[in-house]
């Protein structure tokens, strides 16, 4: 019990450390993502997807963009395999040039996905494949995004996994049409397991454009049940 406290104090110590550089506004092109992806078991094959991120220029109150997905997905090849066809909102408030003025977007989006898992020792492995075919106001775009992550435990003094882990991934977007490069967002973190179905990860991402970058603090909140 003592050991389980103290985990989740130097969980919050760690994320609490890390809050101080949202208080950047958008001069300094620094963002806060706070995302909860969910995904429910409807049986030994079938699950539904769910998640809402919310996206600020800075610590909050400052809207960037609103992001509403959901989708149904069949796992197979012993649990270590999923394909899973979705769909999503996505209300984007986009800065009109130097201005202080903001324009709204709306975009519907459908996407297929497959994700492959894997572990190499005690790493755990991700691959994720995702088609978009995206209705951003009154024009149609396709995207391909390529997704990797890791996620590595620490060790206690009995050399077993403890809750804490890191994370890492990194994810290219490629538009087909020009310009085919869209994005690349590169991510760091440190993560903490409540139980065998909620974990929690505060963490660094970097996104870069062809012709500009922003950084984001994420803190991410994923549920299984």
């Amino acid at each position: 019990m003592i050991k389980q406290v103290w985990s989740v104090n130097l969980a919050a110590l760690v994320i609490g450390l890390m809050l101080p550089i949202l208080a950047q506004g958008q001069d300094s092109n620094f963002g806060n993502w706070l995302i909860y992806i969910g995904s429910k078991k409807l049986d030994q094959k079938w699950n539904l997807h769910h998640e809402v991120q919310y996206r600020n220029y800075d610590a909050a109150g400052d809207l960037e963009q609103l992001l509403l997905r959901t989708g149904l997905g069949y796992t197979f090849n012993e649990g270590k395999s999923n394909v899973l066809l979705g769909y999503g909102y996505i209300l984007s408030e986009n800065y009109v040039g130097d201005t202080d003025d903001k324009v709204s977007v709306n975009e519907h989006r459908i996407f297929q996905q497959f994700i492959s898992k894997q572990s190499i020792g005690s790493v755990s492995l991700s691959h994720r494949y995702r088609f978009e075919q995206r209705f951003v106001e009154s024009d149609y775009k396709m995207r391909f995004r390529y997704f990797l992550a890791l996620r590595v435990p620490f060790k206690n003094k009995e050399k077993e996994n403890c809750k804490f882990y890191l994370s890492a991934y990194n994810e290219i977007f490629l538009n087909t049409r020009s310009a085919v490069f869209d994005r690349n967002r590169l991510y760091g973190g440190l993560g903490y397991t409540l139980n065998k179905n909620i974990r929690i990860e505060a963490g660094y991402m970097n996104q870069f454009f062809e012709t500009g970058g922003r950084d984001q603090f994420n803190l991410i909140t994923f549920v299984n049940f």
